[in-house]
């Protein structure tokens, strides 16, 4: 007779259930968020256009404000009208500019498809772009900071403290358009129009000139603009400029409206 075949030992639950797991986790979300953060700040600041935009430029307008007599206002250093309208600007190039621009290509490539299905998810995307902006606004305001000392610019503690608020509202109103051009237009549109609209705000709308110094007209429809809002509030905060509610009321209901299009129309494919 043969010998029966011999028996696989058996298993109870308990001792299946003890066993260690060695199937790949993904990583808590704050940790995805975090990592998520660091790569796009990294990009962002190893991309010479990018760093063009968002150090270079700003450094430009502060040079040319320091020295040229425009843009100032009556009674005030000349140095902290141009800090004021250095920081709005620094604040749109990113927050605009180079979101709109990096977003729209990842768009394009296929990245925001891909990224839907990874654990890092849409929401984590997003939330990544947040950090690594306010990530890049820091050393822009570090950067442009000790230059403007150089030049003479001697901030005080409350202008800095007054300035947090503004500046939290204008990213989020600045980084709703952006991700809204790039949610729309099609990547070579969002390049053009991108660079075109940062141009034409810091210039026209408020920015580099308090919108007093404009015709009426043309001063009225720049205090309607963010651009326009954010140039006030920065010179009430940093260059004793008169400080107006509806300055402030235009940069929240910008945010607010921005942030509504982007949930109600961003489109993460190009189909």
């Amino acid at each position: 007779m043969t010998a029966p075949p011999p028996q696989a030992p058996q298993v109870d639950d308990a001792a299946r259930n003890a066993r260690p797991d060695h199937r790949p986790r993904p990583a808590p979300p704050l940790r995805r968020v975090l990592a998520h953060a660091g790569f796009e700040a990294r990009v962002l600041l190893s991309n010479g256009e990018q760093l063009m935009v968002a150090i270079v430029l700003p450094a430009m307008v502060l040079i040319g404000l320091r020295l040229l007599p425009v843009g100032r206002l009556e009674g005030v250093p000349a140095i902290e009208t141009a800090i004021a309208a250095t920081l709005a600007t620094a604040l749109i190039s990113t927050s605009f500019t180079s979101q709109a621009i990096m977003t729209g290509f990842d768009r394009r490539n296929g990245v925001l498809r891909w990224i839907a299905t990874t654990p890092l998810g849409r929401g984590g995307y997003l939330a990544g772009k947040i950090l690594a902006t306010l990530i890049t606004h820091v050393l822009q305001v570090l950067v442009l900071g000790v230059l403007a000392a150089a030049l003479g610019w001697r901030p005080e503690l409350g202008e800095l403290m007054a300035l947090v608020p503004v500046w939290l509202i204008g990213t989020v109103a600045f980084g709703a358009l952006g991700l809204l051009v790039a949610g729309l237009l099609r990547t070579e549109a969002v390049l053009a129009v991108a660079n075109l609209v940062f141009v034409l705000l810091v210039a026209l709308g408020g920015v580099a000139f308090p919108t007093a110094s404009f015709p009426r007209i043309l001063g009225g429809l720049a205090d309607l603009l963010p651009s326009g809002a954010l140039g006030e509030l920065m010179r009430a905060c940093l260059a004793d400029g008169p400080f107006t509610a509806g300055s402030a009321v235009v940069l929240l209901a910008w945010a607010a409206a921005g942030v509504a299009a982007v949930v109600r129309w961003f489109r993460w494919t190009d189909s």
